[in-house]
């Protein structure tokens, strides 16, 4: 696909106040459309790094391009429109008494009013299939339920790239297939940072491993989650029974 990458990071370095170097030297190039799973130990930097993607926070050295546009002040505005956090706690995006209003929190802010803002709640809604909950409180849902709204609430600003933080997080099995689902459908860019292997494979071609603040592997899913030695090295494990290169035998 012609154009600029959909996201681009360059010797991104960043030390939290304390000295602790979260991101180290981080160079990541995501192709328009592409969905990559970000895998990783806890403390590699990879929630770092989706904070980075936005602005929110900033870093001390390299730089962050997304569709071609610098992350630069007179950028930050539109950059922020463009790339989606959706956060591990729901909570942290839900806090409107109704689920149409956290959908609408957005695009309001953007200025849209009337049938514009209906139109974009309504979008938001359809894409992870959740009209019916437009009227509920966020708090009374099931944690499928408010994953998906969490994903509406973002998807109503017509980003062009969605970055999920351990999107599987607490979801019981049926919420998780119906996760899939929406995410397979989505015709926007996707960094997925997850320690769920097999949603990895399952969602993402392509994974890159992040480690010390620095990608340490970058390849396909599969490949990468066949490494024994690369797993080990970063303190990434297959669950009881799962193999990447395992195929179920087809129903007869």
């Amino acid at each position: 696909m012609s154009g600029p990458p959909a996201v681009e990071v360059s010797g991104l370095s960043f030390r939290y106040p304390d000295g602790h170097a979260a991101l180290d030297g981080l160079d990541l190039r995501v192709r328009t459309g592409e969905r990559v799973a970000i895998l990783g130990p806890n403390g590699a930097g990879k929630t770092t790094l989706a904070l980075h993607l936005n602005g929110l926070l900033r870093a001390s050295d390299g730089w962050i391009a997304i569709d071609g546009l610098g992350l630069e002040d007179g950028h930050l505005t539109e950059i922020r429109r463009r790339v989606a956090l959706v956060f591990q706690e729901t909570e942290d995006q839900l806090f409107m008494p109704t689920v149409r209003d956290d959908v609408a929190f957005g695009p309001a802010n953007l200025g849209l009013r009337g049938g514009d803002l209906d139109a974009r709640v309504e979008t938001g809604l359809a894409a992870v299939g959740a009209q019916e909950l437009a009227g509920r409180a966020p708090h009374h849902l099931s944690g499928g339920e408010r994953r998906r709204v969490a994903l509406a609430t973002v998807l109503a600003m017509q980003p062009s790239v969605l970055v999920l933080d351990e999107p599987t997080s607490d979801l019981d099995p049926a919420a998780r297939r119906e996760l899939v689902d929406v995410l397979s459908r989505l015709d926007v860019t996707q960094l997925v940072i997850t320690h769920d292997l097999p949603f990895a494979l399952e969602l993402c071609e392509r994974s890159v491993v992040v480690n010390g603040g620095r990608v340490v592997a970058d390849g396909a899913t599969a490949d990468l989650l066949a490494d024994d030695d690369l797993l080990a090295a970063n303190r990434l494990e297959r669950p009881y029974g799962f193999h990447p290169t395992f195929s179920p035998p087809s129903a007869v």
